[in-house]
């Protein structure tokens, strides 16, 4: 009867301990995984762009982060838009505004650490396929009745060249007379045209190559404003090296190659 409590206690004992080692167990191998490296988050760029410019710096976005793993975040907006941004958040790591002027400006009030060119941004005339109104070139948008949509003169880039242009022509006057509408962006403008609710419009040429369903009317080179596309990086970025790296990139010949695909003149 000895011998059998003996071995029950025996038994007993093994049962436990054989119970903490694989509690033991169990716990070691929570700590291994919890120990495991966990997936490191992709860098991520803030840019600023003016809207314009979408088509090209999607793509852009798109090659650079296979190519590098960066991710792209993109801030799209007149060039005026852009800038407030940037004065009033302090954040941001590069700015591709749609004429170098904006970009100047940015410089003088220490915005820039520094700028690179990376393609021209020529202005046109489009109207509705079919060209109802019958424009054949800048003087026609002066004509009693003919019905303009043109960017803010504050806003965005191609807002701020229409008075030049018109000046330079002599009938910023008579025009401004046919304005029905002015958009804070340029993107905006191409589907007035497309919908036939005004008659013309003056965007840049890219903007008018990728749209459907209007047609092109070239300006004079004597009167007309042909603008720079900088691409910009910024003095608040905490990522300068990246920064930089990214906006070589946008003015490496690949870069500019993906601009002239879009319909833009890449600067040599």
């Amino acid at each position: 009867m000895k011998n059998i409590r003996k071995i029950g206690t025996l038994l007993l004992i093994a049962v436990m301990v054989l119970g903490v080692l694989l509690i033991s167990g169990c716990g070691s191998s929570e700590q291994t995984d919890t120990a495991q490296p966990q997936e490191q988050a992709a860098e991520t760029l803030l840019v600023y762009s003016g809207a314009g410019l979408s088509a090209a710096m999607d793509e852009i976005a798109q090659v650079y982060k296979e190519q590098t793993g960066v991710v792209i975040e993109y801030s799209y907006g007149g060039s005026a838009q852009n800038l407030s941004q940037i004065e009033l958040s302090g954040k941001g790591d590069v700015w591709t505004p749609g004429s170098m002027t904006d970009c100047d400006i940015a410089e003088e009030k220490g915005l820039i650490e520094n700028k690179q060119n990376v393609a021209y941004h020529v202005p046109v005339i489009i109207v509705p396929e079919g060209n109802p109104a019958g424009i054949t070139g800048l003087n026609d948008l002066a004509n009693p009745g003919v019905k303009i949509a043109l960017g803010d003169e504050e806003s965005c880039a191609i807002g701020k060249v229409c008075p030049k242009i018109l000046n330079a022509a002599g009938i910023y006057e008579a025009v401004s007379q046919n304005v029905v509408t002015r958009t804070a962006t340029v993107s905006e403008l191409p589907t007035y045209v497309q919908m036939k609710q005004v008659d013309a419009s003056i965007v840049w040429e890219d903007n008018a190559l990728n749209t459907d369903g209007v047609e092109i009317i070239q300006i004079p080179d004597d009167v007309n404003q042909i603008k720079t596309i900088p691409v910009a990086v910024l003095k608040i970025t905490e990522k300068l090296e990246s920064a930089q790296q990214f906006a070589d990139f946008v003015a490496s010949d690949e870069g500019k190659a993906i601009f002239e695909k879009h319909g833009f003149k890449p600067c040599e």
